[in-house]
């Protein structure tokens, strides 16, 4: 009785039938709880431990960045100003696009005011019966009318595709005519990838695009295509609105403004897409000058490229506004090869017996040609300027290209030659001879 009431008191514990799981359940029980020299045989090597760190600081400055971010977005909300976005030049990420606001600057820091004398005189050298530029839509329109002849009238004649496309890149034009920020439909990337781009991009009708939308794909079409197809794109799309939009406005929208920038991530399709045919066309304004050459002034240009468009200008039909970008290419200030040089100086000289009054570009053109490049002159090149100086003069830029031409060595020269020529002192090399012993009585102060 009293071992009972013992065991009663003090039960033994109940030790289960072992089923081969408790030694699995006592393995996961001592993994999920380590001890403590388990711990320290486990530490993390210091090497990893400092790319840890490293990582773990560099997200904590993401997530304070983003942080003033929008306490900063906040504040211009409460306090009424709508503040514009920062534009990262180098940002890829299509689909993130946080759009360009209306406050900001339409003019794209390009603020410079036109004289009207100066575009008044300009007038005289642009060509009034040229005829209007050729866009994306002449183009399709004349290319459906070479597959199809019975095409002969109608408004907008559509390629012949499938329709479920055509309907597809309706809708996407229609997306893009009201687009301002957020993603760009995936049916519009894929474009730059299509053979027959030129008509699915018509039939979104570009010219309706909002001005995000352009810059959207300009961004899209200069990173995916070629320089030939990016030249197309420039020549046909980008270029018709950009000048449409300053002859309207008398200024640029300032996204136009950025897709300009971008469109000079391919400097050779910039030129013969942008520049070379607003020069052709002999109808440059000098506003959209102004407005172009500010891009060109602003962004870095590979120095073959900048030769190759400094040669093209020179060669073109002259239209006033060719000197203000001849100006711009030659202020950067590049080390040209003489064939761009002499191509230049031939460039000027046409206008040796002109009979029109030069505009003051011409002028700042010529010396700012003179003063960079005024040492790769040859004699003959120089004594063709003198002539050509006496025939076309300004009261206030002539006499500084004098100074320039005359403080200048001929090419080939070097500036010792410089020296001898303009010196007529004869230097003595011979050594000086002196007898030691002949030295002279030299009075002794007495002690």
């Amino acid at each position: 009785m009293g071992k009972r009431k013992e065991r009663l008191q003090n039960p033994e514990p109940f030790v289960p039938i072992s089923d081969g799981t408790d030694s699995v359940r006592s393995s996961k029980a001592r993994s999920k709880a380590p001890k403590q020299h388990q711990k320290e045989a486990n530490m993390i090597e210091s090497n990893i431990s400092s790319k840890i760190m490293k990582e773990a600081l560099i997200q904590m400055k993401e997530v304070q960045e983003e942080e003033d971010t929008q306490n900063n977005t906040n504040s211009a909300f409460f306090n009424g100003i709508e503040e514009p976005p920062k534009v990262e030049e180098e940002d890829d990420d299509i689909d993130g696009f946080a759009g360009f606001s209306e406050t900001q600057s339409q003019f794209g820091g390009y603020e410079e005011e036109i004289n009207e004398e100066d575009e008044r005189i300009m007038e005289a050298f642009l060509s009034k019966g040229q005829g209007q530029q050729k866009s994306l839509a002449d183009l399709v329109v004349e290319k459906i009318k070479q597959k199809d002849a019975s095409v002969v009238s109608e408004i907008r004649p559509e390629p012949k595709m499938d329709a479920s496309i055509i309907e597809i890149y309706k809708g996407v034009g229609d997306h893009l005519s009201k687009y301002t920020v957020g993603k760009i439909p995936k049916a519009f990337k894929h474009i730059p990838s299509m053979q027959r781009w030129e008509e699915v991009l018509y039939i979104t009708e570009p010219e309706k695009w909002s001005a995000n939308a352009m810059y959207q794909a300009t961004r899209i079409f200069a990173s995916n295509f070629g320089v030939k197809k990016a030249e197309q794109f420039y020549k046909l799309v980008l270029l018709p609105r950009v000048r449409e939009d300053i002859r309207k406005n008398k200024r640029l929208h300032f996204a136009l403004y950025q897709s300009l920038k971008k469109a000079l991530y391919k400097p050779a399709a910039f030129f013969k897409g942008i520049l070379f045919p607003l020069c052709e066309s002999c109808t440059c304004t000098l506003r959209e000058a102004v407005v172009i050459g500010s891009i060109i002034e602003k962004v870095s240009i590979p120095p073959l490229h900048s030769s190759v468009a400094l040669l093209k200008l020179s060669r073109m039909e002259y239209c006033g506004t060719t000197s203000y970008f001849i100006k711009l290419l030659v202020e950067k200030k590049y080390a040209l090869p003489y064939r761009v040089v002499d191509a230049l100086v031939a460039h000027f000289m046409r206008f040796l017996y002109e009979t029109r009054i030069m505009p003051v570009i011409w002028h700042q053109s010529l010396l700012a040609f003179v003063q960079r490049y005024k040492n790769e002159l040859q004699k003959e090149d120089k004594d063709n300027l003198w002539l050509l100086l006496e025939n076309q003069r300004h009261k206030l830029v002539t006499p500084e290209i004098s100074r320039e031409l005359n403080c200048s060595r001929n090419r080939g020269e070097k500036e010792d030659d410089l020296m001898s020529i303009s010196t007529s002192v004869s230097v003595i090399n011979k050594t000086i001879e002196e007898d030691r012993f002949d030295i002279p009585n030299v009075p002794m102060e007495e002690d």
